[in-house]
C-alpha cells in the first residue's frame, strides 16, 4: 500500500532488489514479432531451476492474447500500477482532483483489490454507478473501470501474487521507454524512416545493454564473411566509435 499510495510525511519503504540481467529491445514490427523474439530469449533461460513463470501486462487485450499464444505456461499478471490508476481516474471523476477525501476513497478500494476481493470492489463500483446523484459522464467513467476490472479479473489475484513474492508492477519496463526510445528518437526536429529508426533502436539497445564491445566485432566478422567468405581483421576503431556515438 505504501508503494502504490505514497503519502506526504509517510516513511519511504525499504529499497527493493533491482532487476537481474535486464535487457532492453525495441521493434517496429508489431506485437507478434516482439513476442516471437521474446520466446527466443526465454528458451535459453529455461530449466528445472525455474520455479515460477510470470508475465506482466498493462491490460491491453491484444498483448495478453499474444502472451497466452506464445507463452502458454506463464501466469499473466495485470500491472498493479495500471489497476491503481483506474481507481484514481474514477475517484477524480466522482469527487474531483482536489477533493480532500480522494486519496481515502482510492485507499478504501485499493485495499480489497490487493486482498484479491475483486467481486466486492466491482459490486461497490456498480453501486456508485447506480447512485441517483451520479451524472451521465460519471456513470460512464465508473462503468469503464468496471469493464476493465471484469475483463482483467483473472489476472488480478494480487493476494496470491504477494504470497508468492511475484513482481506486480511494470515500472522497470515502462521506464525503459525513455532511455531506449524517447531520449534518442524524439529529439527536436527529428524525422525517421521505419528502417532508419529500427537501425538506431537496435544500436541503442546494444549500447544500453552493455553488449557493444562484444557485438561490434561480431557484426564486422559476419558482414565480412557475407561479402568475402573469409575472416575479418580487427574492426576499425573510428567506425566503431562513430556508430556508438550515433546510438
Amino acid at each position: 500500500m505504501a508503494a502504490l499510495l505514497p503519502e506526504a510525511g509517510r516513511p519511504q519503504t525499504s529499497a527493493r532488489p533491482g532487476p537481474v540481467e535486464k535487457e532492453l529491445h525495441a521493434t517496429l514490427e508489431g506485437k507478434a514479432v516482439a513476442m516471437t523474439r521474446l520466446v527466443q530469449r526465454v528458451i535459453p533461460r529455461e530449466g528445472t531451476h525455474i520455479q515460477h513463470r510470470v508475465a506482466l501486462t498493462d491490460g491491453a487485450e491484444s498483448l495478453q492474447q499474444q502472451l497466452v499464444s506464445h507463452l502458454p505456461a506463464y501466469t499473466l499478471v495485470l500491472d498493479s500500477i495500471h489497476a491503481t490508476e483506474s481507481l484514481w481516474d474514477t475517484a477524480t471523476v466522482l469527487l474531483g482532483e482536489t477533493h480532500p477525501h480522494r486519496t481515502a476513497w482510492v485507499r478504501s478500494s485499493l485495499e480489497p483489490v490487493l486482498a484479491g476481493q475483486m467481486e466486492a470492489v466491482i459490486t461497490a463500483l456498480e453501486a456508485e454507478a447506480h447512485d441517483p446523484a451520479c451524472t451521465a459522464p460519471q456513470r460512464q467513467a465508473v462503468q469503464r473501470t468496471i469493464g476493465y476490472y471484469r475483463r482483467n479479473r483473472p489476472y488480478m489475484r494480487y493476494d496470491e501474487y504477494l504470497a508468492q513474492g511475484w513482481p506486480m508492477g511494470t515500472g522497470v519496463i515502462a521506464g525503459a521507454c525513455g532511455p531506449l526510445v524517447k531520449d534518442r528518437m524524439e529529439q527536436s526536429g527529428m524525422r525517421w524512416t521505419k528502417a532508419g529508426a529500427q537501425a538506431v533502436l537496435d544500436l541503442r539497445a546494444v549500447r544500453i545493454n552493455g553488449h557493444w564491445d562484444r557485438s561490434w566485432p561480431f557484426h564486422r566478422q559476419q558482414q565480412h564473411q557475407r561479402l568475402y567468405h573469409n575472416a575479418t581483421p580487427v574492426p576499425e576503431q573510428a567506425e566503431c566509435h562513430l556508430l556508438e556515438w550515433a546510438a
